[in-house]
């Protein structure tokens, strides 16, 4: 199966930054990708109000992105946030596609992290996500998401192959090395393909809020932890092939879902059993 990692730079409009959506979903059809993820934030990049601009799934912007998903005939994955209803929104992945009911995933770990303090505007999602495109299994996540193994190896338990990891990964010191480490080590842990997809490093043109706008990087991580493709700091459209046959051979060989332990921390009389 062929797909697409659609790195590209958010501005601050969410009109435009569909434009891109659909630019990048027609380049990638084009190329023959049955589905093409964009990263966390693709309605609108962090640093501003975002509850301003936040819109249900049944909205414009996510109408617009079902839209061009069916003009273009490809599975589309980008990042949006919805209001949750208790004055804050949803962090959220919306997937629409030709062969898939309209899915939502809303990102379940949140970033109060780095000096960054996600939860006081988003509220937290709880539900895993994994969608079915071409036959094959997509688990949905987002950013923060991929510093916690176990979410990783519950999408594969419910049948993914594949996990993308939407995000607007934070700049610093070493931040782009963590961002291409952590998602080789998902795929590791998961015995998955991993396709880490984040917004394009802005370069000066950055907001002074603290809020995380990305680096660049994307890349698509095979099961055995290989980078298959990776892209730089700007933005660019990744094409690759998934050989789906190293899904099997990783989890027959590394053997790690097959191998995990249940033993429960804190609680010897169990674990000796």
């Amino acid at each position: 199966m062929r797909i697409a990692l659609a790195q590209i730079l958010s501005g601050t409009d969410p009109a435009a930054n569909l434009q891109l959506v659909r630019e990048y979903s027609h380049r990638a059809a084009a190329a023959g990708a049955k589905l093409v993820v964009f990263p966390e934030a693709t309605m609108c990049r962090f640093g501003v109000p975002l509850g301003q601009v936040a819109e249900p799934v049944d909205g414009p912007w996510a109408s617009g992105v079902r839209q061009i998903a069916d003009e273009a005939g490809i599975t589309v994955v980008a990042g949006m946030f919805v209001p949750s209803g208790d004055g804050r929104f949803t962090n959220t992945l919306i997937a629409a596609g030709p062969d898939i009911p309209s899915t939502r995933y809303d990102k379940i770990h949140l970033y109060d992290a780095f000096g960054f303090t996600e939860s006081r505007t988003v509220a937290p999602g709880d539900e895993p996500v994994v969608i079915t495109v071409d036959g094959l299994g997509v688990g949905l996540t987002l950013c923060y998401d991929v510093r916690f193994p176990t979410l990783y190896t519950e999408l594969a338990d419910r049948g993914a192959q594949l996990i993308v990891v939407c995000a607007s990964w934070g700049s610093g010191p070493g931040k782009l090395e963590q961002w291409t480490l952590l998602a080789r080590a998902r795929a590791l842990d998961s015995t998955s393909f991993v396709a880490a997809v984040g917004q394009a490093d802005p370069g000066e043109d950055v907001s002074d809020s603290g809020a995380p706008t990305g680096v660049g990087g994307s890349l698509l991580a095979s099961p055995f932890g290989e980078v298959v493709v990776s892209a730089g700091a700007d933005p660019e459209l990744l094409v690759a092939d998934l050989d789906l046959t190293k899904v099997g051979s990783a989890r027959d060989n590394i053997a790690v879902l097959r191998n995990r332990s249940h033993f429960i921390p804190g609680n010897k009389a169990e674990s000796r059993r």
